[in-house]
């Protein structure tokens, strides 16, 4: 493992304590995905599922570069999705480091990499899955947001980045003022890596030892190429070998793909030989798949609980994220109508809930459909035998 050097490098020695050595196993966290996993929607799988790590959406460190003021909306988290770790993609080391200090700063408690992004409008500029294909500069990108770490335990911040735009830097220092006092000080947050089984084909016996080589706290796999995008089945063979790989490592190895159950979270833990499971797709309009008994157990006790929690999502997105704005609450319309599913007499609900502008219009649109079902209850049990 490595630990800091006060000349900014890092050095191989005794491990340094954090958080991915004191979770317990196996991890069964919550998935980083684009355009899903942000602060609303992270809040409600941790408060009604409890996932042992969440992950933020991944966010490009070129817009460092570029001086975009609203990064700061992209990496809002809340105390209680501790251990919240932040994702970040792109492909020049330096701007990674630069990242790396800000969100030392905001008080994450770990820095992902993302080299598993497929889409091309990623890949085409050698970042995300594209890294694959280019393993000296994912060492690269590793080291140098390792350094940016060291840089902040050596007194770095934000205000020392003179390519930070003034209201960005307030954002990150009034928020960093906020932090409970831990969170504040200096201290070692582990940089980790998620990735895929290959580029065009699986090449873990290749790819897996270069990331071991610059020491990442952890490694999630997914255990599909960068061809297969989200099509297929997920190979876990393949990471059951880049688990093998990284045995006696110290390295965290967490597996991800198709994993449909807390059940089937640890089954393949155990099988394939990993530190943990990381749950995506399942989780659509469905915390309660990191709880025993899933989905079908809640709906037991209340069938309309996840339509309770829809509007408290809702609510939340609106106050966080849309803050008014009907143009960004179009993506809270997608969860509205995964939390809807499955319901009986849903369908004319979905079709409301997914042209909503807000949360008072989903509020709206929920109490015509309880109003609805009330009236139909009351005409069956009046009509009598």
């Amino acid at each position: 493992m490595l630990h800091a050097r006060s000349d900014g490098e890092y050095s191989h020695g005794m491990a340094t304590s954090h958080f991915w050595h004191t979770l317990p196993r196996p991890i069964v966290g919550l998935a980083p995905m684009n355009g899903i996993t942000d602060h609303p929607f992270r809040y409600i799988q941790k408060k009604y599922g409890n996932p042992t790590l969440l992950y933020t959406e991944f966010t490009s460190v070129r817009r460092l570069e570029i001086g975009d003021r609203d990064i700061a909306r992209d990496f809002l988290f809340d105390e209680s999705q501790r251990p919240i770790v932040a994702q970040i993609f792109g492909h020049n080391p330096d701007l990674f480091r630069r990242m790396a200090i800000l969100l030392c700063q905001l008080g994450f408690d770990g820095i992902d990499i993302n080299m598993g992004c497929p889409s091309p409008s990623v890949v085409d500029h050698g970042a995300g899955a594209g890294l694959i294909r280019t393993p000296d500069l994912a060492q690269a990108i590793i080291k140098a947001t390792q350094q940016g770490v060291v840089a902040w335990q050596n007194g770095a911040t934000a205000h020392d980045d003179p390519g930070i735009p003034a209201d960005l830097l307030h954002q990150v220092e009034a928020r960093h003022a906020e932090l409970p006092p831990a969170y504040r000080q200096p201290r070692a947050i582990p940089v980790s890596v998620k990735t895929r089984i290959g580029y065009d084909s699986p090449c873990v016996d290749g790819w897996i030892p270069k990331l071991l080589e610059q020491n990442p706290a952890a490694i999630a796999i997914h255990g599909r190429t960068l061809d297969q995008g989200s099509t297929g089945r997920a190979d876990w063979d393949e990471i059951g070998c880049a688990a093998e790989l990284a045995r006696g490592s110290g390295v965290v190895m967490l597996g991800n793909g198709d994993v449909t159950s807390l059940d089937d979270a640890h089954r393949k833990a155990a099988t394939y030989g990993l530190d943990g499971v990381l749950i995506g797709r399942a989780s659509y309009g469905n915390p309660f798949v990191f709880r025993p008994g899933d989905r079908a157990a809640a709906l037991a006790q209340n069938p309309y609980c996840l339509l309770q929690i829809a509007l408290e999502h809702a609510r939340l997105f609106d106050a966080t994220i849309s803050q008014g704005n009907q143009q960004r609450f179009l993506r809270m319309r997608k969860h509205l109508s995964w939390y809807a599913r499955s319901l009986p007499g849903i369908t004319a609900l979905r079709r409301r809930l997914i042209v909503t502008n807000s949360a008072i219009e989903a509020e709206a649109a929920l109490a015509e459909y309880f109003a609805y079902r009330n009236r139909w209850a009351q005409q069956l049990n009046s009509a009598g035998p």
